[in-house]
């Protein structure tokens, strides 16, 4: 009788063993969980423009959230924090990052310079992080183009200009020539009345 009961305990230590395991794993992989989300990718814009860099994230704990700006110029770190918490911003965005707790941070009158890729990084512990990126494309006005533009609607009114003179003139010498029409049947439509009454 007190073999098979020998094999019992072990078979019951196996279970427990694999069931602690089971949940130390599930323990890990829900401590591990960060995700993130990024509606749009790439952003174009103008000078000047308010943009906002909009994420999402779901996590345990609290996060600790980093925007990096790579572009041709340099790479540089933008803003870290802690949701609920004041955010250390770098001095060459000093005045124009303001962060949300969702991830998100909004970039004021930006500028050609500020084209290049955005990384986040969502760090809830060592070992347990998601990153992302959003591409910003960043154009100018052109002057040349509004030189351009301001030219042609000059044209296109100075044209416009002709053909109302034109379409006038027109109508003048149309009324002349009517009216000079009406004068040549009333004469001849007169000497006819008058050779009639001469006839008579």
């Amino acid at each position: 009788m007190r073999p098979p009961l020998l094999g019992g305990r072990k078979t019951r230590g196996y279970s427990l063993g694999l069931l602690a395991l089971c949940l130390a794993a599930a323990g890990c992989l829900q401590s591990q969980g960060v995700s993130l989300y990024i509606p749009q990718s790439t952003i174009n814009a103008t000078v000047q423009e308010n943009i906002l860099l909009s994420v999402d994230y779901s996590c345990h704990g609290v996060p600790t959230i980093e925007w990096t700006h790579t572009s041709n110029w340099a790479m540089q770190k933008i803003v870290e924090w802690k949701p609920g918490t004041q955010a250390n911003i770098s001095e060459s965005h000093k005045d124009r990052v303001s962060t949300f707790d969702n991830g998100s941070i909004q970039l004021s009158s930006v500028g050609v310079r500020d084209s290049g890729y955005y990384v986040i990084t969502v760090t809830e512990h060592p070992g347990s992080s998601q990153f992302g990126t959003i591409v910003l494309h960043v154009s100018e006005i052109r002057y040349e183009d509004l030189h351009f533009v301001a030219v042609l609607l000059a044209l296109l009114a100075a044209v416009a200009a002709v053909l109302i003179s034109l379409m006038w003139v027109c109508n003048r010498c149309a009324y002349k020539f009517q009216r000079k029409r009406r004068h040549k049947l009333k004469e001849s439509t007169t000497e006819e009345i008058e050779l009639q009454d001469v006839e008579c």
